[in-house]
């Protein structure tokens, strides 16, 4: 697990940027971290370093927002108001998760049944100097992702 501290707004957005730089089509990032710790800031970079031109906001109401004209489309999932895991089945799920596009799902742990074999796990937390990322690859492409978002080589750090 690799771990970042962010300062400002405007850097957990940077690095939503560049991590964004990175990320192939079926690609997806779990976001998990306390109410209000940013995993919406860092869902706007990641939507502007693919190149999505509209605002970005958290789709709390609707469970899922899905912006197509980017690099690659973007599909935004916050599960926080589903009643059961098994709703994201009415969403047809498997189409965003496994689709052509990248997905950010807030809140993932409250599915963590239904993600896939191998993805990024990123916890974000309030720290006394700003927010504090915890990243976790889960399968050797999303640790060739952190190695290249943070320079360095992801086995020192498992």
């Amino acid at each position: 697990m690799i771990k970042i501290i962010t300062k400002t707004p405007e850097e957990l957005t940077y690095i939503g940027k560049r991590m964004a730089k990175f990320l192939t089509a079926g690609d997806l990032v779990a976001l998990d971290g306390d109410l209000g710790a940013g995993k919406t800031t860092l869902s706007q970079g990641i939507a502007q370093g693919l190149d999505i031109a509209g605002i970005v906001n958290s789709p709390t109401f609707t469970i899922v927002h899905e912006y197509n004209d980017g690099r690659l489309p973007f599909y935004h999932f916050d599960v926080y108001r589903l009643q059961q895991p098994q709703e994201l089945e009415d969403i047809g799920y498997e189409d965003y998760f496994y689709g052509e596009g990248v997905t950010v799902v807030e809140w993932a742990n409250m599915i963590d049944d239904y993600l896939p074999e191998e993805y990024l796990q990123i916890t974000i937390n309030h720290h006394q100097q700003g927010r504090e990322l915890a990243l976790k690859a889960i399968g050797r492409h999303y640790e060739q992702i952190v190695e290249e978002l943070c320079g360095c080589d992801y086995a020192k750090y498992r």
